[in-house]
């Protein structure tokens, strides 16, 4: 080892505290950690909140004074057609404690660039009504968007983003790119239009979605007969073994091509994930995507103007190592950077 690079370690480092950061960017997420010049936050203690961000339950009381972003769950899985339980995917994705603050791919500090705040859940007015959940949602993201407040939505299943996209959708429609392993157009069933196969078809024919700036990403499975609206309708659908054959670069480009420059919500599945690494919801499907796939799709699609987003279906009761819940804390961060990198940060996202 070259003896004067050793010296030059020694002065810097030998006698240096934990804390002693000297690299720019480094030591710009070292001031957001350290205390004393040395200790930090033990992530084990204190309750949790949606990406360690500050809690702030009054939020709606105040108008969302002060916020950029609210990160909001919503605990409703009365549209599953399959195993139920995302209902608890909030509270569990609440208690993961090792993500972020810091994405190093973005260079990123979200949680301390914008001002973001864990509002909280949707206040749901019956644990029963598929209809009324539906109705609270919209308004209570009718209520962020009129504030001129962005958000993060954690389901909870993924009827969920129908109302959302109502709520941000209403004055023009959005295009979006969905990370998922079922398209989730598929019709009525046994008297249900909301459920949680059918919201994108929904979207569309309310004049919320423009399924002509739609991306679906990681699809596969049995159903794939139920997903002809997607087609009909011009959303561009990429299977799981498409992404093999493309890869990571020619889907980015795809997806990127697709929703152009326009507002974009961003909405990611956790089925979308291959039950290997997330076995923890209620429609697991084989042959999906990697968590280090959909990191690197989530990178590519910085530039893009993402307004919102959501993270949806994580299950808990089926998530014995609770990778689940692991991976999805990660795509919501992800997802946050892409809107504090979004262009039009700092401009309304509503309708």
């Amino acid at each position: 080892m070259n003896r004067d690079k050793l010296e030059a370690l020694r002065a810097r480092y030998a006698n240096a505290k934990g804390g002693d950061i000297f690299d720019p960017d480094f030591r710009r997420v070292a001031d957001t950690q350290f205390r004393d010049g040395e200790n930090r936050a033990w992530p084990f203690m204190n309750p949790g909140t949606l990406l360690d961000a500050p809690y702030r339950p009054d939020a709606a009381r105040a108008g969302y004074a002060d916020l950029d972003v609210a990160l909001v769950g919503v605990p409703m899985d009365l549209g599953v057609t399959n195993r139920n339980g995302s209902r608890f995917g909030p509270r569990a994705v609440r208690n993961i404690e090792r993500v972020g603050p810091y994405e190093h791919v973005f260079k990123a500090l979200p949680v301390h660039e914008l001002r973001v705040a864990d509002i909280g859940d949707v206040p749901l007015q019956s644990r029963f009504s598929l209809e009324q959940c539906h109705a609270d949602i919209e308004a209570c993201f009718m209520a962020i968007a009129d504030a001129g407040v962005r958000h993060l939505a954690v389901g909870g299943d993924h009827s969920i983003t129908l109302p959302i996209l109502k709520a941000l959708g209403r004055d023009r429609p959005l295009g979006m790119i969905h990370i998922d392993a079922h398209c989730d157009t598929s019709g009525e069933f046994e008297g249900a239009k909301f459920h949680h196969g059918g919201p994108f078809r929904r979207a569309v024919l309310d004049g919320v979605l423009d399924p002509e700036r739609t991306v679906q990403i990681g699809i596969r499975g049995a159903a794939e007969w139920l997903w002809e609206f997607s087609y009909e309708s011009g959303m561009r659908v990429i299977h799981a073994e498409e992404v093999d054959a493309l890869g990571i670069p020619e889907v980015i480009r795809q997806a990127r091509e697709v929703v152009g420059d326009g507002p974009v919500y961003v909405s990611f599945d956790i089925d979308s994930i291959d039950p290997a690494f997330a076995p923890g919801t209620g429609t697991p499907e084989v042959g999906g995507l990697t968590p280090r796939e959909v990191l690197a799709m989530m990178r590519g699609f910085a530039g893009l103007d993402v307004i919102g987003g959501d993270v949806v279906e994580v299950a808990p009761q089926y998530d014995a190592t609770s990778n689940t819940a692991h991976v999805a804390a990660q795509m919501a961060l992800e997802i946050l950077c892409l809107m504090a990198r979004a262009p039009s940060m700092g401009q309304p996202s509503g309708g």
